[in-house]
């Protein structure tokens, strides 16, 4: 049953209360059910809180302009109201970016990391072409570039084999508001810089996974994210996209409980 919190933040938390506490953080464009097949499996150990972003699902528009900073203290606040004072967090791309701004601004309520598929520093073409997909949002609204956006996120297999879960996603993406959607995309864009060679970097422990085929966040990212955090590991997942979370979650779901398991119990 989803609950609301004072700072518009639409959750679902389960779990055994006095376990550790993990909280999963969505991608642009999606919401908190994407996380669907993986709180059953880590709420059977840990409290898991399950949220959606502002501007995205169920949750209240950004209360000002979207930005790593505004997603970090929204985060803030909804621990603050449920009186956890602690966390790991379980980020996906745009979620990847949250979880390392929180390192940075909030450490002290931090137990451990996992970054999955979430974009670093890139080279100039790449930069431009993510830059020139959020102009494209800001004209077109969510879907101008919504075909694009499934092809590369979703291997030629899993879209032939799976179209009512690809329908599900298209309907989530183009449920968002465009104005919202256009400027969170931003944040996607221009929001990497201020996470590169922080100073004092994040040491706490963490996990980065990305998919070998993930155009956008590649394993070159992932490793250099990981080489900025002392005593982190890399898992690349063979062969699949962006959303390889989903086309293999049982893949997803035993790295993170692994990692989680030797950090939280070991």
């Amino acid at each position: 049953m989803s609950e609301t919190s004072s700072n518009g933040s639409v959750y679902e938390i389960s779990g055994p209360i006095d376990a550790p506490v993990i909280v999963f953080v969505h991608g642009l464009g999606l919401n908190r059910q994407v996380w669907s097949s993986y709180v059953p499996r880590f709420a059977a150990r840990y409290r898991v809180l399950n949220y959606d972003l502002y501007g995205h699902g169920e949750s209240a528009p950004p209360p000002g302009t979207p930005s790593l900073t505004m997603f970090s203290e929204q985060l803030l606040g909804l621990l603050d109201e449920l009186a956890i004072d602690r966390c790991s967090i379980v980020g996906f791309s745009l979620g990847g970016m949250i979880n390392r701004r929180f390192a940075i601004d909030h450490g002290e309520r931090l137990q451990a990391l996992a970054i999955l598929n979430s974009p670093h520093e890139r080279g100039a073409e790449a930069q431009r072409l993510v830059e020139q997909r959020a102009l494209d949002s800001a004209a077109g609204g969510p879907g101008a570039t919504l075909d694009a956006t499934i092809e590369r996120w979703f291997t030629p297999d899993f879209i032939d084999a799976h179209p009512e879960y690809i329908t599900q996603v298209r309907d989530w993406v183009l449920a968002n508001d465009a104005e919202i959607y256009a400027k969170c995309r931003r944040v996607l864009a221009f929001g990497v810089v201020e996470l590169i060679r922080p100073q004092p970097p994040i040491a706490h422990p963490a996990l980065v996974i990305t998919c070998e085929n993930d155009s956008g966040q590649t394993p070159a990212m992932s490793q250099a994210i990981a080489g900025e955090i002392i005593g982190s590991q890399v898992i690349v997942a063979p062969q699949l996209r962006h959303m390889g979370l989903v086309e293999n979650p049982s893949f997803f779901i035993n790295a993170v409980a692994e990692f989680f398991e030797d950090q939280l119990h070991g």
